[in-house]
């Protein structure tokens, strides 16, 4: 089990993905997970991804087989920035390809606009926008909830938008538990801070092209609400697939995959 100890206390999981021809340098590819996920999210991404990329998949700080964090954690994007950057220079990575899905494409924009340096191109599945209105006022709600029920009753509650009214009834339990798994101190933590994290003044930063992936039906935003903030990027474009799911790197995860390579091939930034 790779395991890489980011700061004194916390040690990381993750996995890398290469099946690409051992006589080639392939470009790397750092894909960020969501909220109540870990690494093996990405299942239906791999089997495409690793045979052109070297997929590097870490568990976030406090999430899957990473260390969890207290309750009283002191959450920052930055820390979980400096977190991913720390990996890709012990894995040799000097700059790279980065996906994120959900909360994970929130980390994402900022690291593209703090760490520009370090990006080629960006993709964005299914992410809310720069500032969710509203969430910060629903914090003692939450907080409550996991405190008293853990993370499972919310994830089941939740469950049918965040996957859609297509995905199989089994894949729908599976994703309860498998979110449901996660600890209630890093989720109390985590949905007060970075959840709610406004990233506002990033996205006009994030010079790298850029691709942002929803569906029609998205219950984090409609078509309108994401193309608003996706135009503050310069060198960015906008996926709009048909379903109601808001997870669609996992309800169109093939879909999704092969978009994200095309669009880096059509970049320019991707090697052939």
């Amino acid at each position: 089990m790779p395991l890489f100890q980011s700061t004194p206390g916390f040690d990381m999981h993750y996995e890398v993905d290469d099946f690409t021809d051992p006589w080639t340098t392939p470009d790397a590819i750092l894909l960020l997970h969501g909220n109540c996920e870990s690494s093996a999210a990405w299942y239906g991404w791999v089997p495409q991804l690793a045979r052109r990329y070297r997929v590097v998949r870490p568990d976030m700080r406090g999430h899957g087989r990473s260390t969890p964090m207290a309750r009283d954690f002191s959450w920052t994007l930055d820390i979980l920035i400096d977190d991913f950057i720390r990996l890709m220079d012990e894995l040799g990575v000097d700059r790279f390809h980065l996906v994120g899905a959900k909360i994970g494409g929130t980390v994402a924009r900022a690291f593209a606009a703090r760490r520009a340096n370090r990006v080629r191109t960006l993709t964005l599945i299914g992410t809310p926008p720069p500032f969710r209105e509203g969430a910060k006022e629903r914090i003692p709600a939450w907080t409550k909830d996991f405190a008293d029920n853990g993370v499972e009753p919310w994830a089941r509650r939740t469950m049918a938008g965040r996957l859609g009214k297509d995905f199989p009834p089994e894949g729908v339990e599976w994703w309860t538990q498998f979110m449901g798994r996660t600890s209630r101190e890093t989720q109390i933590g985590f949905i007060s801070t970075i959840a709610c994290a406004d990233i506002t003044a990033d996205v006009p930063n994030i010079s790298c092209p850029t691709l942002v992936i929803t569906t029609e039906e998205s219950g984090l935003a409609s078509v309108e609400q994401n193309r608003a903030w996706q135009k503050m990027i310069p060198n960015s474009k906008l996926l709009v697939l048909p379903g109601n799911s808001y997870h669609v790197a996992v309800s169109d995860a093939e879909q999704c995959a092969q978009a994200t390579q095309d669009f880096i091939a059509q970049s320019g930034h991707g090697r052939t």
